[in-house]
């Protein structure tokens, strides 16, 4: 058995010492679950603890979620990875490419060489781009009143391609055209898709858009660190009643769900009895599909919502459909071309199918990747390694 007690020590130590507001973490091989923790408050100042069924907005970790029914559909022959998505979603066939903005200061726009195709939009190089990593998309929306895209409403997804599909690699709003693509082939809402194949055969009965009465009473407060490195809660939540689903970044959860969900994915698409995807679709969304592309420095264009990210530094990083991977042995343990990805209010996931472990770390804390909080979450998985 696992000896896993000296990562109650360090995460406890962490929250007692106000260096995090408060921490869910858990992990498991493909034997079953093998540490669960929680510590700390929902809310710095409150008294209501973190527990193990705490809901924390998951964010970015929706987009394997995302990813997951796409390639269902994939499977199924209603998607393909090499047609265009214009096919499919007509409005991403209308994107543009940004070359700049004239002297009056409108932008300067051009059709892109080659059409989008999922491929692309799962590996984040269609073109795409986010805010709060790229200064022109800002100035973009600043100039033609084009809403940021945790408005989800459909303007938000009006930013242009900041490069031509493939030529680049960067971070930006694909996944949600994606979830648009799943609802389009599937004739549903990506909510009642979700429940349908992957949370309801999964048994994750908290993992949501829309919180329920019940997750409401156990949502933790997200908290702005300041400059002085303080802790404060902050007002944060995506619209009631969204115009769209965002497949991006849009869901809700706790860490026992999303272990679920990575359990599924380590043991090659099953679990107790669940087939969410083929064991052979697996193995193809943990390939490398960016060739000879890297994942470079996120430079931040938004400092109070994410710091400058330089993942796995030194290290050459790769995308599958849809995970970073990591192509060395991590300091961590992790082993060579895991899978992994994370949720703006610094929550983390691995998954590691060569040593048949995973790992879900949630805090609730802007700016991304907070200094503080990847060091802790780079010592509970350090922990685990040991520890099994």
């Amino acid at each position: 058995m696992a000896d896993l007690k000296g990562i109650d020590t360090i995460l406890s130590q962490a929250v007692g010492a106000r260096s995090v507001p408060g921490v869910v973490a858990a992990a498991a091989t493909d034997r079953g679950v093998v540490y669960e923790g929680a510590f700390g408050q929902r809310e710095v100042g409150k008294p209501a603890p973190m527990t193990l069924d705490t809901v924390v907005w998951i964010a970015s970790m929706t987009k394997a979620i995302t990813a997951t029914a796409a390639m269902q559909l994939v499977e199924r022959g209603k998607l393909s990875l090499e047609r265009p998505a214009g096919e499919v979603v007509p409005e991403i066939g209308a994107a543009k490419v940004l070359e700049g903005f004239d002297a009056a200061g409108q932008p300067r726009l051009r059709a892109p060489k080659r059409p989008i195709t999922l491929r692309d939009l799962l590996t984040h190089t269609a073109g795409f781009s986010y805010e709060i990593w790229n200064t022109s998309i800002a100035q973009f929306q600043q100039v033609t009143g084009t809403p940021g895209i945790t408005t989800c409403t459909n303007a938000a997804l009006g930013t242009p391609l900041v490069f031509d599909p493939g030529d680049k690699w960067e971070y930006g709003i694909n996944i949600d055209w994606v979830g648009k693509m799943v609802e389009a082939r599937s004739g549903q809402k990506l909510d009642r898709y979700f429940q349908d194949n992957i949370f309801g055969p999964l048994g994750m009965t908290d993992t949501s858009f829309k919180l329920s009465a019940s997750q409401r009473g156990r949502l933790a407060s997200v908290h702005q660190r300041g400059a002085d490195g303080a802790l404060a809660p902050i007002e944060f939540g995506l619209p009631e009643n969204p115009e769209f689903l965002m497949g991006g970044g849009g869901l809700y959860g706790t860490a026992g769900d999303y272990l679920t969900f990575c359990r599924m994915i380590l043991q090659d698409g099953a679990l107790n009895g669940a087939q969410v995807l083929r064991r052979d679709t697996v193995a193809l969304m943990a390939q490398n599909h960016i060739g000879a592309l890297e994942i470079g420095v996120f430079k931040t264009a938004i400092p109070p919502l994410s710091n400058d990210v330089e993942l796995f530094p030194g290290m050459s990083k790769k995308w599958g459909l849809s995970f970073l991977i990591n192509t060395q042995t991590a300091p961590t343990g992790r082993s060579a071309n895991s899978l992994a990805w994370a949720g703006l209010a610094n929550t983390y996931f691995w998954i590691d199918r060569a040593k048949r472990v995973c790992g879900v770390f949630l805090s609730q804390l802007f700016p991304f990747y907070d200094g503080i909080a990847i060091d802790l979450f780079g010592k509970f998985e350090t922990a685990v390694y040991r520890g099994i």
